[in-house]
């Protein structure tokens, strides 16, 4: 029979396998924080208005050579938008992102296929706000002296996502497309 502590520990390692995910995560491959962003695009009113998100992670098992075997994890701390000191309040309440019931945003892959030269199609699930959504995007995978740099960028509905509703829904005020780009840099994925 198993201690208190001992079965508490079991539970422990078996939440802490499955939020790892895939036990396929390349050991040696990692985000560069310092050199990677996500950065948006929304019109309010017929205006641009550009943001970013300073918090996020990744998990890569990524080899170009075997893609059937790679997979992409990707999670955007919602709280850490930015984009002015007033709509950076507003974004974080429940009509928006409700960052208090849903802290994160999360992408997981399916299936990665070669598009050409150093460019690729992820498929996968995103989930903002417990709302999941199949999406397709489309990345630019670039080396140089030992640093992979992933770009690319891909529209998303907001309202697809319950973000911004009540009053917010509205989108001859904030608009519904979004634009979201991305560049990642990653240590430790395999030539291509």
């Amino acid at each position: 029979m198993l201690s208190r502590r001992n079965a508490w520990l079991s539970v422990a390692a078996l939440v802490g396998a499955v939020l790892a995910g895939p036990s396929a995560w390349a050991a040696g491959q990692a985000l560069i924080p310092a050199r990677s962003e996500v950065t948006f695009v929304a019109k309010q009113l017929g205006v641009p208005l550009q943001g970013r998100f300073k918090v996020f992670a990744a998990q890569t098992s990524f080899d170009p050579k075997a893609l059937a075997q790679s997979q992409i994890a990707f999670q955007l701390d919602l709280g850490s938008v930015a984009l002015n000191a007033d709509a950076d309040t507003e974004l974080r309440k429940p009509d928006w992102f409700n960052t208090v019931k849903f802290p994160k945003a999360t992408f997981q892959s399916s299936a990665i296929k070669a598009v050409g030269a150093g460019k690729f199609e992820v498929a996968g699930k995103l989930v903002i706000k417990g709302v999941s959504r199949d999406v397709v995007i489309p990345v630019q995978l670039t080396q140089a002296q030992g640093v992979s740099l992933a770009t690319g960028g891909f529209a998303l509905k907001r309202l697809d996502f319950k973000v911004g509703e009540g009053d917010w829904a509205d989108t001859s005020i904030v608009a519904n497309d979004v634009q979201v780009q991305f560049k990642l840099a990653l240590q430790g994925i395999p030539a291509l």
